[in-house]
């Protein structure tokens, strides 16, 4: 009886999760549906709308979704959960130096025209490709136009996913890739050097006239793309993305923020030395620079010219920027970094909200809530540890932590 009684109710829950979905799934149909209007406001073909939402159906397996009743699913970005000495490991970005030597020989040419038009140097490229796809080596195994769908429907950025999704449909009804080719990553983003739809639509070059931006399988045409945007971003021909530095004594952490700009000549006036071996061109003493500590006390400290920012257009993360940075010059020279990156334990992410929450509540910060030790944050605990008297270092560590929870 018992055994029959079981049965009966995991065939009931059975039934009403397969009801549940239906339902959700026609909510799906009806929002898809809806989205006739723009499509055609746009352009787009009844024909090609038909045609691609036809049997589409939404993937819940994603991370970043908004389903209520269930928890957020981490996404994970490795940018955002590694330490820096694991981000930047250098036996990887080795690796992908000697690649990138070998790809900057393959494409000279290539590379050298997309120079003169964007005037963007190809290292930078190539290190942004091997960042994105390993230099096309990873798997993107989504239906691109399945995931801006479902993030559309019930993602956390639903109205920026839904322009994207509508932008999809402009790519195949116009006939740049097939349904089959257009994979992407968890969140969308496609080809070598990985587009959003509307990136791909406002930036894809096409340099061999086919009349086709080939971000999937064009190697150049990739590339040049992510130069387009680049250069659209305020790319600056002729300067570094960033020095490495020394700071002088007593150097203050709460003025390694964005904000705390300087020109170049005037940083090294105040006594930081720049000390990766690279000269700072004459013309170039003037521009706007920040000094940023990624690690805190624990690793290399950098000067971050515009080019630096201009990188975080493509990934806000710093460790990111860092990483296709480092790795374009080690593409060109192969010299690691002077300073070494220590092996740092971080503190978990819910701590690190609570820390963002007293100190937003103290004044400190105005960010923000995500758990993450970006620069702003890095700023904010410094300056409230010269206010609680604690030692200065500008890190997240278990010493602030415990002073907040204790109430200061």
């Amino acid at each position: 009886m018992h055994r029959l009684l079981t049965g009966l109710l995991t065939l009931i829950a059975g039934v009403v999760s397969l009801a549940g979905a239906a339902l959700a799934d026609a909510g799906f149909d009806r929002f898809i549906a809806a989205q006739w209007p723009a499509a055609q406001a746009m352009g787009i073909s009844r024909a090609a709308f038909e045609r691609e939402t036809r049997g589409l159906a939404p993937d819940y397996s994603l991370p970043d979704l908004a389903i209520p009743g269930k928890p957020r699913k981490p996404d994970g970005q490795a940018e955002f959960v590694q330490t820096p000495a694991a981000y930047l490991s250098d036996k990887a970005i080795a690796n992908y130096a000697a690649r990138g030597r070998a790809l900057a020989r393959q494409y000279a040419p290539q590379l050298k025209a997309i120079e003169r038009q964007f005037g963007v140097p190809g290292p930078i490229l190539l290190a942004i490709w091997a960042r994105e796809t390993s230099y096309g080596g990873a798997k993107l195994n989504h239906d691109a136009l399945r995931v801006l769908a479902t993030q559309a429907y019930v993602g956390r950025r639903k109205d920026e996913f839904r322009a994207e999704f509508l932008a999809a449909l402009k790519i195949l009804d116009e006939g740049h890739v097939t349904r089959a080719q257009m994979k992407s990553s968890w969140a969308g983003a496609m080809g070598l050097t990985q587009f959003l739809p509307t990136g791909y639509l406002a930036y894809g070059v096409d340099l061999d006239g086919d009349g086709t931006a080939n971000i999937w399988t064009d190697v150049p045409e990739a590339l040049a793309a992510t130069a387009s945007l680049l250069k659209e971003k305020g790319w600056q021909p002729g300067r570094r993305w960033a020095y490495e530095v020394a700071l002088p004594s007593g150097f203050d952490c709460t003025r390694a923020e964005p904000e705390a700009t300087a020109t170049i000549g005037d940083w090294l006036r105040r006594g930081v030395k720049i000390i990766d071996g690279r000269s700072v061109p004459a013309a170039a003493m003037k521009d706007q620079a920040s000094l940023i500590m990624p690690a805190g006390p624990f690793g290399p400290v950098f000067m971050t010219p515009a080019n630096y920012f201009v990188l975080k257009a493509y990934n806000f993360a710093d460790l990111y920027v860092l990483y296709v940075g480092h790795l374009a010059d080690r593409i060109e020279t192969d010299r690691p970094f002077v300073t070494p990156w220590s092996d740092i334990a971080l503190v978990k992410t819910r701590d690190l909200e609570f820390m963002q929450k007293v100190l937003t509540r103290e004044g400190y910060y105005a960010d923000k809530i995500d758990g993450k030790a970006g620069m702003k944050t890095r700023a904010a605990l410094g300056a409230y540890q010269k206010a609680n008297g604690l030692a200065l270092d500008c890190w997240p560590d278990a010493q602030v932590l415990d002073h907040m929870k204790r109430g200061g």
